[in-house]
């Protein structure tokens, strides 16, 4: 045998097929639900279109509106799984169900929103807003088992945090050059035919670099302090370095007038820091800055000012600029309780939708009308489910860094479904940011990707310790014998004292 044999040969040999019954359970689920609502959802458009028509419906036809877009996206859940029990490592076995079921509610809504929403052209075809949508789901699902099948160490992300954050920096720099705008905001980058959202990816580097720079000087953050007049401070040359690094892409972003990502990245910034040190009070400073940075961005900015005053009072201005926002309570409250069912929702008005960017901003306005607040909250169940396994995963690890990670990585899909939802619900101004796993978008898809893949890799619990091998034959016979008379060496003989 070659030497190149003998160095894989180990490795072939640890990799042995593990059950993963509980994921497997949780996926059929994830199809019967998905088959269901797609069969709804196609019986209801062709009950609509019929009433429309003016023609009597004897039948209903219950063919999903898309069938083969949601077998391959089925086909393809199936697919990762087997690659999980075939890896065989110890992973979490709720995480993936979690997304998938997001991802899937995600696939039904663009596959029942008007299609020319979005149109792109690839390699000669025309793929409408579902294919697009689909197209960016299975490359998801490969990101995420890629991540959990091959990352095995994650020295790279700790050692290069530094190099990491530079590169995200750099990348949502070049939106200044290269970028294009959306709805008055600089988000996009274009590098040849590639284009995307900086800002989603910098999400994921961000916490990569907290959590290594966190862990490396933990106990003198929780620790040591800095008194200025009554109050305590962080030890400000550990802190420096770090609040430079986030204040510098912050700024980036609010420059861009990307508010939703400089929200976002500010309660990551302040969540991780709590969860390192255990100090309330760097929260509660951070809450003061933050109320008091908000101010003056309303004094600054017209951009700001508009989405605040829209939040406030959306109907001083009903058919302009607080149309969506009226539009979207208007949804809310035809959905009810229950919902008017998949398919049914979502009426035009004057030939367009009510709410022009459902498919991104205000997909939880189409999914509140058309299932409800019973809906509503088993969409945001779903997502208070991978934050709990995220967090379980962090309090599972002994390493610091790993902890932290996992830790923000739950946060960061956290705060952006909760900022998403607020936003739709009118609880806070509209940020602009995606709903994790159901909005439309490539970039964002990708990012929660990474982040999910992340997660499932640390979520390994490492080899399973092998059982005790049983005796067999003479030594079983003895060993019950030893038992039987209570002698731990040889079996007591009458006469003799124990």
């Amino acid at each position: 045998m070659t030497a190149a044999a003998q160095a894989h040969r180990p490795f072939i040999l640890r990799i042995r097929p593990r059950p993963r019954m509980t994921e497997l359970a949780l996926l059929a689920g994830v199809a019967v639900t998905l088959v269901t609502g797609a069969a709804s959802l196609g019986a209801t458009e062709r009950l609509r279109a019929a009433q429309e028509a003016g023609r009597a419906v004897k039948t209903l036809d219950f063919t999903p509106p898309d069938p083969q877009g949601l077998l391959v996206y089925l086909g393809a859940l199936l697919a990762v799984h087997l690659v999980l029990v075939i890896a065989g490592r110890r992973l979490d076995q709720v995480l993936l169900p979690a997304a998938a079921m997001l991802g899937g509610l995600g696939l039904l809504l663009m596959q029942r929103l008007p299609q020319d929403l979005v149109v792109q052209r690839l390699a000669g075809a025309e793929m409408g807003l579902g294919q697009l949508q689909l197209a960016w789901l299975l490359i998801a699902l490969g990101v995420i088992t890629m991540l959990a099948v091959g990352l095995r160490s994650d020295a790279w992300l700790r050692t290069y945090k530094y190099t990491w954050a530079a590169v995200g920096i750099g990348l949502l720099a070049l939106t200044f050059v290269l970028g294009s705008e959306t709805n008055g905001a600089r988000l996009s980058l274009s590098i040849g035919p590639i284009s995307g959202q900086p800002s989603e990816l910098l999400k994921v580097i961000l916490v990569v670099f907290l959590a290594g720079y966190l862990s490396e000087n933990r106990s003198l953050l929780a620790e040591e302090h800095t008194r200025i007049g009554p109050f305590r401070l962080p030890p400000l040359p550990y802190l420096a370095p770090m609040v430079a690094m986030w204040a510098i892409a912050l700024g980036i972003v609010v420059v861009q007038k990307d508010l939703g990502a400089a929200l976002l990245f500010f309660a990551i910034f302040l969540g991780l820091l709590y969860v390192a040190t255990g100090r309330p009070s760097y929260v509660i400073g951070g809450l003061v800055l933050f109320v008091a940075g908000s101010f003056v961005l309303y004094q600054l900015f017209a951009h700001v000012q508009t989405r605040v005053d829209n939040w406030l009072d959306p109907w001083k201005d009903p058919q302009g600029a607080g149309f969506q926002v009226v539009q979207a309570l208007y949804a809310f409250g035809r959905g009810g309780l229950l919902g008017v069912g998949l398919g049914a929702g979502l009426p035009t008005i004057g030939g367009r939708l009510p709410v022009p960017a459902v498919h991104t901003d205000y997909p939880l306005a189409a999914l509140g009308e058309e299932l409800g607040l019973v809906g509503l909250l088993a969409i945001m169940g779903l997502y208070l489910v991978v934050v709990t396994r995220g967090l379980r995963i962090a309090a599972a690890t002994r390493d610091e860094f790993r902890a932290l990670l996992a830790a923000g990585l739950a946060l960061v899909i956290g705060v952006q479904a909760f900022i998403i939802a607020a936003g739709n619900l009118k609880l806070i101004p509209l940020t602009g940011i995606t709903l994790p796993f159901i909005s439309y978008g490539g970039s964002s898809l990708l990012a929660n990707a990474l982040v999910v893949g992340l997660l499932l890799a640390l979520s390994d619990r490492g080899p399973e310790p092998p059982a005790a091998p049983r005796p067999k034959g003479r030594r079983r016979l003895l060993g019950r014998f030893r038992r039987g008379t209570g002698a731990k060496g040889e079996p007591e003989r009458p006469g003799v004292a124990a």
